[in-house]
């Protein structure tokens, strides 16, 4: 049995602490803010690390969920000061390519193995344990550390080599950029000719043109509500990650920087902590 330490209790970390802990796994926490730390561990009864430094000495898997690349990297030069070898660092933050093989190499300093494993599912799958899990590394170190992901996530794909993980990831925050797009441009079109909201959400969710984002988010758009499930400054980070990935590859991603330009907007207005379907907004105002 693996004893594992999460860093990173935001709106996705939780959800995945509470289902390591509910598999047996979780040994140890820690947040940048003390007091939420404190208050999950004694929620879930397990201990809680002042420092990485701290955890790095009390578990054999770590496991990250960060906000950005700057941050990803302080926790490994802070975890390469005390991190034990054979240890597996596991980052499901979502960054770049780059800082994960930079994150990588300075593990691997000291014998430590490192897999990029980036998820899809929101906080719902958080929560529920059914996130989407990209990973890239040495697939010999996924088998071995699986059933603590499998723990977190109910699909787990071994892409490639360290990176891939993360441009998978950089793949699907695209696609859901123009999803979002599609679905907030086409309710408030169909606002605007005065359907009946419900009945067009539960229509064309069976159809050909449903999605996920439409069937969970739809409703609550259309009802000027904007739960945080994936927020609007994330996804805006997200984007910026793409667009430097893709100028680096020679790819121009229009739509892409057209929901960021957006997003900058929504920011603006006060929407930044929303979810990403408040582009609802922009789209009706």
């Amino acid at each position: 049995m693996f004893n594992v330490g999460m860093i990173g209790l935001g709106s996705m970390g939780v959800g995945m602490a509470t289902n390591l802990a509910n598999a047996g796994f979780l040994n140890t926490v820690y947040n940048r803010t003390t007091e939420k730390a404190k208050l999950l561990a004694q929620k879930l009864n397990v201990k809680i690390a002042l420092s990485p430094e701290e955890l790095a000495t009390q578990v054999d898997v770590i496991c990250l969920c960060v906000s950005r690349d700057e941050d990803v990297l302080e926790v490994v030069n802070a975890l390469a000061k005390t991190i034990r070898p054979n240890t597996i660092v596991v980052d499901m933050s979502t960054v770049s390519s780059h800082t994960a093989k930079q994150a990588s190499a300075i593990l691997a300093c000291h014998d430590v193995d490192f897999l990029d494993a980036p998820v899809s599912g929101g906080v719902e799958g958080a929560n529920s344990g059914k996130l989407a899990m990209m990973v890239g590394g040495n697939a010999a170190v996924l088998e071995k550390v699986r059933p603590v992901l499998e723990a977190m996530a109910n699909r787990i794909v071994h892409i490639g080599e360290t990176g891939t993980g993360q441009a998978t990831k950089a793949v699907n925050q695209i696609m859901g950029a123009g999803i979002n797009q599609a679905v907030t441009e086409a309710l408030a079109f169909a606002k605007a000719q005065n359907l009946p909201m419900n009945k067009i959400i539960d229509v064309i969710s069976s159809g050909a043109s449903g999605n996920w984002f439409l069937q969970h988010r739809g409703l609550s758009m259309t009802e000027g509500n904007y739960p945080a499930g994936f927020k609007v400054a994330l996804h805006h980070k997200d984007l910026a990650i793409c667009e430097r990935m893709g100028e680096n590859a020679g790819v121009n991603l229009p739509l892409a920087t057209q929901t960021r330009l957006n997003y900058e907007q929504l920011m603006k207005d006060g929407f930044g902590d929303c979810d990403i379907s408040a582009l609802y907004h922009l789209k009706v105002k």
